[in-house]
C-alpha cells in the first residue's frame, strides 16, 4: 500500500509515448537531414555540369533537382516540427516566500578635477 494520500487535484502524468523528443535531439536530426539533402543537391549540380554536352535531358533533370531540393528540404524540416505529438507546457516560476526587494541608498559624491601645480 502507498503511504502517500491520493490527490484528486494533481495533474495527470504525461504518457511517455506522447512526449515530444528533446529539442537538441530534434535539432541534430533536422540538421543531418538538411545536410543530406544539400549533399544530394551538390551531386545534382555536379551531374548537370558533367552531362550538359553529352546528355542534355539528364542535365536539365539534374538542374531542376538542384533548384527544387533546397525548398523541399526547408519545408520538410519545418513541417516535421509541427507534427510532433504532445504539447509543450508553459514554464511557470513560483516562489514560496517572496523576499522583499533590497534597497541600496546611494550617497552623492563630488569628484573634483586634480589641482594644477603652478611653479612660480
Amino acid at each position: 500500500m502507498s503511504t502517500t494520500p491520493w490527490r484528486g487535484d494533481a495533474p495527470p502524468a504525461e504518457s511517455i509515448t506522447r512526449a515530444r523528443t528533446g529539442l537538441t535531439h530534434d535539432l541534430r536530426r533536422r540538421q543531418r537531414r538538411y545536410l543530406m539533402s544539400m549533399l544530394v543537391r551538390t551531386a545534382c549540380v555536379v551531374t548537370m555540369a558533367a552531362t550538359w554536352n553529352h546528355w542534355p535531358v539528364v542535365a536539365v533533370c539534374a538542374l531542376a533537382g538542384s533548384v527544387v531540393i533546397p525548398y523541399v528540404a526547408v519545408v520538410v524540416a519545418q513541417a516535421h516540427w509541427r507534427q510532433q505529438r504532445g504539447t509543450r507546457h508553459a514554464v511557470t516560476w513560483t516562489r514560496e516566500d517572496p523576499a522583499p526587494p533590497v534597497r541600496v541608498v546611494l550617497e552623492p559624491t563630488l569628484i573634483l578635477p586634480p589641482e594644477k601645480n603652478t611653479v612660480g
